[in-house]
């Protein structure tokens, strides 16, 4: 096994024990910490040509996209659920177009709003 695999599989070993044992209000930061990597290892296949791996990467962050997506509860959050949804919606289309297209700069602009929103996030108490 070389070192990249075996990297992999730890980390793939420690986010399961980490989820485990997270409350809800963990698992939505680490979704969000596992967004935010896959949008940064994208731009890094996508710099280095490596489309197969773009392509996949970007999927992973449209499935996590989506999961904080069913994760909400439109009618328990009323405004903020609704806003979200909206705007998980308009990361997922255009996640979809920054892999069409072939473009960072939006995989950099989806970054840097579910950064905003971690933050928000990462500042409410458990």
């Amino acid at each position: 096994m070389n070192a990249f695999a075996a990297m992999q599989q730890y980390q793939t070993v420690n986010t399961q024990a980490q989820a485990a044992a997270a409350d809800p209000h963990r698992l939505i930061q680490m979704l969000m910490e596992g967004g935010l990597t896959r949008l940064a290892q994208a731009r890094g296949a996508m710099e280095r040509g490596q489309t197969a791996l773009k392509g996949e990467l970007i999927g992973k962050a449209i499935g996590i996209v989506g999961g904080l997506r069913q994760g909400l509860d439109l009618d328990k959050g009323g405004e903020i659920a609704r806003n979200l949804d909206s705007l998980y919606d308009y990361m997922a289309r255009r996640l979809m177009e920054a892999n069409v297209q072939n473009d960072p700069a939006i995989l950099e602009e989806i970054a840097a709003l579910l950064r905003e929103v971690k933050d928000g996030w990462d500042a409410i108490a458990a």
